[in-house]
């Protein structure tokens, strides 16, 4: 079979090279994802890097432990307390200790110099954060300039690579929770690289944050752990674990998450348009060699033979694209992650590994998606009659074999059912990313093995009016579209992939953005909402007292922390919390309360949600808090689920020392609004905090537009639409190329040649049309189940947000393609005689 098959690739190269190069796009990409994401499996192995020249470092306990009947389970720790002073002391006796403290010391002002007078500038400024001098060396850090800070107003600063943004005699002015002080930079340490840093006097950082983070113990690990005993709450590092008390030291990984999340879901989609294009080529290529087959069925060939040769083409053509995609896969893997760093997608350190795995992986699923993609081909071509094909008329009467029916019955039927399911027992688990990513793909393929079926009703009725016009262009559209039905299908098919997928992922990811950002406006009944400047950072103390001053306004503090509960004695999980005044928080938000009272919650009660195992008012659930303290707190009311943001409330109390990070703030009945605005803003800049509106708050708070999710969908659509092109390109030419005796009978008809092409490029937009309105059914129908989803989930005001531009964006594209794909070939065919092509035989 090999001979006849590289015969008929050769002679009709044509009809397969769409196929090949949207297999090799496809393989390549797979392989430059596969490289990219190979390298996501492992973080960098880095060493300490704060307390890498310190002996022993002790600091309260990060993560919670916890026994169960099935082994020790942990979780980290949301509000990790300081070294207690005792603890300090205890130490203290064993050897030399110094004491770390942490805290936010913005530069927010430099002078370029000691003269007075001189004006300020942007240089230096920034974020930073505020050590004691005397823990620099545990890193260490080293002066390259100047002296150690000696009095209050003199600090240390670490400078960049790339030269000194302050120098020495510099004067700044820094923000730190004790409020704003001119302070002069008297001596420069070299930027390590993760941290930028100001030092200040020992006794200075003490009266700024008197909380103990760390403590460097100048003494044996045995001893130090002997000293605190058993059950202290203090995690002794040394060695390699010292970089656990690192700033951030899991961002690394986190940071890998996202990537390896993306690159896998690129990966899929990939696959999976890859495979539905491949599929769609040989089974309208099959189609268009009914003669041939029957030839080949006259001439003695067995249906076994036929189903061998079409399989063997199919191998060539995966073997072949997949080598080639595997070569471009390698060499565009580098370019991949360069995008991807560029584009903030992925850490600056992120590089290519030496795995070889991917490029294995990706050219046997290029053979197998060919393979498997012309296995019905192959099947329907094994059954064609040699009577039949030479007695078939060029009108598609039998377009969908029963082994097509079952597969897109059993397809759809799982795309319906699996989301109404999930509708009837867990909504939330439709809002997941994971969900709404892979779910659309089998309502999908459904419709895609229904396209032979479905183009027919739909193409009449986008047909109806222009047939209705003079002319015979629209009745001609008409009737081949009906007529063709295979070759209207197999433009339309690709069409409705990209469309949607475009529409669904773009529409969920626009409508649950649109939800949380509805349902955060109709949760808060503050007029002004007070959050840092720099995220993940607690509001300076300084400014909630100013706050709570203003008059005319009522004030809800809160503040960040989480709860954990052990889940059926097997797993820990925690849940994002916030403690607030009960009475305050009545008068400042309208939460989604679906039982029991808000003004019921004390320091031995909590707020759940539904989500929760126990939800019943009155009982009582044993939680560990933010700094792992275990307690027992009654059920003091219950949350609708919502979009997911509805957390747990807790009591101050209850919050485990977690920094204030809100402020809600209510005009009283009364009260001026212009004048509590002015005051908040006045406190505002002088902390570097921000002052938004109701209104504007979730806006203001909420990923946008320009995230890494959207990104993503952006290069995910971008290699959707990218093998819709190469199949609309390869899917006309295939088809304009075997219409050559139509378009010349039309000639000698009386068509002139602007005629012929306006219908060839009418055709065409009719097929895209078509795929266009299947595709938006598919994408109505995904984005529906998303709006019952958040409907049962308590928001009743959600509305699904339709992705206009996207979608005009698609369907313009393809519409161009398409055009040009139909236009080009009949352009060249009618370049020869009429007579010619109407007597050229096949």
């Amino acid at each position: 079979m090999l001979m006849p098959a590289l015969r008929g690739l050769r002679e009709r190269w044509v009809t397969f090279v769409g196929s090949f190069v949207a297999l090799a796009l496809g393989v390549g990409l797979i392989a430059a994802t596969g490289l990219a994401l190979a390298a996501t499996f492992a973080a960098p192995e880095r060493g300490p890097e704060r307390f890498a020249a310190a002996p022993v470092v002790v600091r309260a306990s990060a993560h919670l432990r916890v026994e169960t009947p099935t082994g020790t389970r942990t979780k980290p720790l949301a509000d990790p307390g300081p070294v207690r002073p005792r603890v300090a002391e205890r130490l203290a006796a064993l050897g030399r200790t110094v004491a770390d403290r942490t805290f936010p010391a913005d530069v927010t002002a430099a002078r370029t110099g000691a003269e007075a007078g001189e004006s300020p500038t942007g240089r230096g400024t920034g974020a930073r954060v505020g050590h004691p001098w005397s823990i620099a060396a545990g890193a260490p850090y080293r002066l390259t300039s100047g002296r150690a800070p000696a009095a209050p107003g003199e600090v240390v600063v670490t400078t960049g690579p790339g030269g000194a943004p302050l120098r020495t005699g510099d004067r700044v002015e820094i923000r730190t929770p004790a409020g704003s002080a001119p302070r002069t930079v008297v001596g420069t340490v070299a930027d390590r690289g993760f941290e930028e840093a100001v030092f200040f006097t020992d006794d200075e950082a003490a009266r700024i944050s008197p909380d103990i983070d760390a403590l460097v113990v100048h003494a044996g690990a045995t001893a130090v752990r002997g000293a605190l005993g058993p059950d202290s709450g203090m995690d002794v590092l040394t060695g390699h674990d010292r970089r656990r008390a690192d700033p951030d030291p899991d961002r690394d990984a986190r940071a890998l998450v996202s990537v390896n999340a993306l690159l896998g879901t690129a990966a899929g989609i990939t696959l999976f348009v890859s495979a539905a294009v491949v599929a769609s080529t040989f089974s309208f290529a099959v189609a268009q060699r009914r003669r041939e087959f029957g030839l080949l069925r006259t001439a003695g060939a067995t249906p076994g033979q036929i189903r061998r040769t079409v399989c063997a083409e199919a191998v060539l053509i995966g073997a072949l694209a997949s080598a080639v995609g595997s070569w471009l896969g390698a060499r565009g893997a580098p370019l991949l992650v360069g995008r991807l760093t560029d584009a903030g997608l992925a850490p600056p350190w992120f590089a290519l590994g030496d795995a070889s795995w991917p490029l294995h992986t990706a050219f046997w699923t290029g053979v197998f998606v060919a393979t498997a993609g012309a296995l019905v081909s192959c099947h329907r071509a094994g059954r064609t009659a040699p009577t039949e094909a030479l007695r078939e008329a060029a009108v598609d009467s039998r377009v969908m074999p029963v082994s097509r029916w079952v597969s897109a019955a059993l397809v759809l039927l799982a795309g319906l059912g699996l989301p109404a399911l999930a509708l009837a027992t867990d909504p939330g688990d439709l809002l997941g990313r994971k969900s709404y990513v892979t779910r659309p793909m089998l309502l999908i393929v459904g419709c895609a093995l229904l396209a032979p079926v479905l183009v027919r009703p739909v193409g009449r009725l986008l047909t109806w009016l222009p047939a209705r016009l003079p002319g015979a262009v629209g009745v001609l559209v008409r009737e081949n579209t009906a007529a063709g039905v295979r070759r209207t299908a197999a433009v339309a098919a690709p069409v409705l992939i990209t469309v949607a997928l475009a529409a669904s992922l773009t529409g969920t990811v626009a409508t649950l953005e649109e939800a949380r950002a509805t349902e955060a406006r109709t949760a808060t009944t503050a007029d002004f909402v007070v959050t840092p400047g720099q995220e993940g950072r607690p509001l300076a103390p300084a400014l909630v007292e100013r706050a709570r001053a203003v008059e005319g306004a009522v004030v809800s503090v809160s503040r960040s922390t989480a709860v954990t509960v052990l889940e059926e004695d097997t797993a820990l999980v925690s849940s994002p919390a916030r403690a607030v005044d009960p009475a305050r928080l009545a008068a400042v938000s309208r939460l989604p309360v679906t039982a029991g009272r808000l003004t019921d919650l004390d320091d031995g009660s909590i707020v759940v949600n539904e989500e929760w195992l126990t939800t019943r008012i009155g009982d009582r659930v044993t939680v560990w808090l933010g700094d792992g303290r275990e307690t027992s707190l009654r059920i003091a009311a219950v949350l609708a689920t919502g979009t997911g943001d509805n957390g747990v409330y807790v009591t101050p109390r209850n919050a485990g020392g977690a920094g204030v990070d809100r402020i809600d703030v209510k005009v009283a009945e009364g009260g001026d609004r212009r004048a509590v605005a002015a005051a908040l803003h006045t406190a505002a800049a002088d902390t570097g905090t921000r002052v938004t509106t109701r209104a504007a708050w979730p806006t203001a708070n909420s990923p946008g537009t320009n995230d890494h999710t959207g990104t993503g969908l952006r290069m995910i659509l971008g290699i959707a639409l990218l093998c819709t092109a190469i199949a609309l390109a390869n899917i006309l030419v295939m088809a304009t190329s075997d219409r050559v005796r139509d378009l010349a009978v039309l000639r000698l008809a009386g068509a002139t040649v602007p005629q012929v092409l306006r219908l060839v490029v009418a055709e065409a937009v009719a097929a895209v049309g078509a795929g266009a309105v299947l595709g938006g059914a598919v994408a109505a129908v995904n984005l529906l189940v998303v709006w019952g989803a958040l409907v049962l989930l308590g928001v009743t005001s959600a509305v699904v947000v339709v992705p206009w531009g996207t979608l005009g964006l698609v369907v313009v594209a393809a519409v161009f393609l398409a055009a040009v794909s139909a236009v080009l070939p009949a352009s060249l065919a009618l370049r020869t005689r009429p007579v010619e092509l109407a007597g050229a035989r096949e």
